[in-house]
């Protein structure tokens, strides 16, 4: 069984980067099981002064996390042509773990808007030493969508096998990592 941890770097509660994890997980293949890390708000600001035995406990729940996993998938919106400050958060606490350092890691999103917000989130896991997986996007536009209209455009049979393919690809793409 592969794991992957999938982190949506979006707090709202109806987040379409939330949805689009919570569809991709319902439609990965059989052999991999995709768990959403539901901690991003509880995050303290990272403080190098907490790291090692000061360690608040939701970080290190995170950061077990990333070191149990498989694989990450990230799906975050875009905040004035950036990473949301809570994403970034979450990274920083990993920075100067083990846990990001080979790490196959992609990037979904829910907006075609988000171009900033992809190069930069991409530049700053390649600088933590995730291993980037890029052979397959996903992307599917949700982006000012009421709910039902998210889980209409989710249940869509082109977009539910286009979700599985990039997981079967990822799930490849960690096995030749491993």
């Amino acid at each position: 069984m592969i794991e992957i941890l999938a982190i949506s770097g979006s707090l709202r509660a109806a987040s379409t980067n939330s949805a689009l994890l919570e569809a991709l997980a319902a439609n990965a293949p059989a052999d991999c099981r995709v768990t959403i890390y539901d901690g991003l708000g509880r995050l303290p600001i990272f403080n190098p002064d907490d790291e090692g035995e000061r360690t608040p406990t939701e970080a290190a729940r995170l950061i077990d996390a990333v070191t149990r996993a498989d694989g990450i998938i990230v799906s975050c919106p875009e905040y004035a042509h950036g990473v949301p400050g809570g994403m970034k958060n979450a990274l920083d606490w990993l920075v100067s773990r083990d846990a990001a350092v080979g790490k196959p890691a992609m990037l979904v999103h829910a907006s075609p808007r988000s171009l900033y917000a992809r190069a930069a989130l991409a530049e700053i896991m390649r600088t933590m030493s995730f291993a980037m997986y890029e052979d397959r996007v996903v992307e599917i536009a949700l982006l000012g969508r009421k709910p039902a209209e998210v889980e209409a455009i989710l249940s869509e049979d082109a977009n539910r096998q286009a979700m599985r393919e990039a997981v079967l690809g990822f799930a490849e793409f960690i096995g030749d990592e491993r």
